[in-house]
């Protein structure tokens, strides 16, 4: 059994320095400087337009491999539109008579407190890595030249940034060098980060290690140089002066686009389960009860984000069975009941999930989760099947409105299922995932031929 490596995504940083400035900006705005203007107003307009002046400058973009010029730098962008942007507010509300002395004091009050604690948080995750080797990456990389030996040396020289280098494997030793020995190394070391030299490996050959990478969930970095790759979109990063390309850009591992698709799930899953659920499940559960003795939930575990298990929950629509947690529910299933029947076919019975939405376990749009023997069994057969776990699973997704909802009854059913399930990983928006709300929606009431 492949064991993989969780919780590799420090994120939650990003979500506490945004706490922390937009605290600083409006205690000081509110407190002492602008006493005079209405606190919610303020809060409410300041705040959005920093967000926004935050995506756009891409001010909470550091990572651990940032050196201090770039977050100087984006400091120093962010206090030149932060600096207009109150002007902007004075001029808007010239009622308030807001000096320009008071608000270049205060545009520089802010920024020293930000920066203040941007750079001590900067210096303290260095430390923290440096003297208890915490919040570290393993690494291997494939490929030995010049250019791998600079970021070889790069790793072993600045444990500050966090990575633990474990092997660079020698492509050009042909007695002892393989794939196969390279993927168990990886796999028994488990290694977090893949670096590979594209001149150094065939195209043969790199596609096999995006297919290890993409079935392993393992991040797959590239050290570029004139050959072609694939016509993918790929992410540029400097690794000191080191340029590196990662494969597989993926818009939730951005810190705001998870802090909205978050709030998002939070807010729509909260009027699910407050205007629909409060009423719907008394009712569903006489209806179950009536007809079949056993529980009103149906609790399965089934593998969410980072492969990590997590108990769903459904309405229970079939008589208790031993087999409930082996095999899914087939067309003509003896074991479904009337009440579970009619559920199914509209749906109702994914309901509860709205519930490991809010938790955290799920999203409202995602991959579907499957059942850990099911999952296991589809990672050993299906190529790229892990890749669905890089994100959170959903209640609905974009596969089951494009028509690979439902029994897996062949192979391409499954296939066709991580098509569209990696197509949406790459391509996320807030807007795509309203659309397959919409169309589930749409599906759930027009009734669907593999709902059953």
């Amino acid at each position: 059994m492949t064991t993989f490596k969780q919780g590799r995504y420090s994120g939650y940083l990003k979500h506490i320095a945004y706490i922390i400035d937009l605290s600083i900006i409006n205690v000081l705005a509110v407190l002492y400087f602008f006493k005079m203007v209405e606190p919610i107003k303020f809060v409410f307009i300041v705040s959005i337009c920093w967000v926004v002046l935050s995506i756009y400058s891409k001010f909470y973009e550091v990572y651990r491999y940032s050196r201090e010029i770039t977050i100087a730098s984006l400091l120093i962008k962010q206090l030149a539109l932060f600096t207009l942007l109150m002007f902007a507010f004075s001029g808007f509300n010239h009622e308030l008579n807001i000096q320009p002395l008071t608000i270049i004091k205060y545009s520089l009050l802010v920024f020293l407190l930000i920066g203040l604690f941007k750079f001590t948080l900067y210096y303290l995750l260095q430390k923290y890595r440096t003297v208890f080797g915490g919040n570290y990456r393993t690494t291997a990389i494939i490929g030995k030249n010049k250019q791998t030996m600079a970021l070889e040396s790069f790793f072993n020289k600045n444990p500050e940034y966090g990575y633990m280098h474990k092997k660079t494997f020698n492509i050009k030793d042909k007695d002892n060098f393989s794939l196969e020995a390279c993927f168990n190394f990886i796999k028994r070391e488990s290694i977090d980060e893949i670096y590979c030299s594209i001149s150094e490996l065939s195209n043969t050959q790199m596609y096999r290690v995006i297919d290890f990478a993409d079935n392993n969930l393992k991040i797959l970095k590239f050290l570029p140089d004139n050959k072609d790759i694939y016509s993918k979109k790929l992410k540029y990063e400097y690794y000191d002066y080191i340029p590196i390309l990662s494969l597989r850009n993926i818009p939730l591992e951005d810190s705001v686009n998870l802090f909205l698709k978050r709030t998002f799930d939070i807010l729509f899953s909260s009027l699910v389960i407050i205007f629909l659920l409060s009423w719907l499940t008394p009712l569903i559960a006489i209806l179950i009860k009536i007809e079949s003795k056993g529980p009103i939930f149906f609790k399965q575990s089934r593998n969410g984000f980072n492969y990590k298990e997590f108990d769903c929950y459904k309405f229970r629509s079939m008589m208790p069975n031993k087999d409930a947690h082996l095999y899914q529910a087939t067309r003509g299933d003896q074991r479904i009941t009337k009440i579970g029947k009619f559920i199914r076919k509209t749906s109702i019975d994914e309901l509860p999930q709205f519930f490991n939405v809010l938790f955290g376990d799920m999203s409202v749009v995602g991959p579907r989760p499957h059942m850990v023997s099911h999952t296991n069994m589809y990672a050993k057969r299906i190529d790229k099947f892990m890749v669905r776990h890089f994100v959170k699973p959903g209640i609905t997704g974009l596969a089951q409105i494009s028509g690979f909802r439902g029994e897996v009854e062949t192979d391409k059913d499954i296939i066709g299922r991580v098509k569209y399930d990696i197509f949406y990983i790459e391509s996320w928006s807030l807007l795509l995932d309203i659309k397959i709300i919409f169309k589930t929606f749409l599906n759930a009431i027009k009734g669907e031929e593999k709902a059953y």
